[in-house]
């Protein structure tokens, strides 16, 4: 049995197994958003990042909630992980599983939930990437940057904006 055959789910595990099983197509859509907002950085910066970043941040919480399930960090890497979130690890572990993942693949402090980071190996195995790159290793999580548009900061980070970190 593997993590995403349980027979009841709640809504948001459902979510988190159709962004896995979707990973491929999720991951183009992303990759045409991320080259129209390249494409309007010049606007967009002229309109200005601070003024963008609260209806950007919506749109990003309703869409990546909805699609991803996801915890709106600020700083995003579902790209990185299958598509899977690992925000929604309850011991918030963002490099990997913990270690108690059951035999399973479910979580060992929620039961009921199959491990992200099962999801996250089986959404990369469906990307079809000859590097798996959930194996790079993330910067820790910036609490400063929770419910702030991760598309615009990963938008200034592209563009070489020295300001963007926050």
């Amino acid at each position: 049995m593997n993590a995403t055959s349980a027979a009841s789910k709640p809504e948001s595990y459902r979510m988190r197994m159709f962004s896995v099983r979707h990973a491929r197509a999720l991951k183009r859509i992303y990759a045409l958003l991320e080259c129209t907002l390249v494409q309007c950085e010049p606007l967009l910066r002229r309109i200005g990042y601070q003024r963008l970043d609260k209806p950007f941040a919506r749109v990003e919480s309703l869409t990546k909630g909805l699609l991803l399930d996801s915890r709106n960090c600020g700083q995003c890497i579902v790209g990185f992980t299958g598509l899977s979130c690992p925000m929604n690890c309850p011991k918030k572990m963002r490099n990997g599983p913990c270690g108690g993942v059951r035999d399973d693949g479910r979580c060992e402090v929620k039961p009921e939930m199959p491990c992200v980071w099962v999801l996250a190996w089986e959404g990369n195995q469906r990307l079809g990437e000859e590097q798996a790159s959930m194996q790079v290793l993330q910067p820790p999580v910036d609490h400063r940057l929770p419910g702030k548009s991760a598309w615009l900061r990963e938008l200034r980070i592209r563009v070489g904006d020295a300001g963007h970190a926050v």
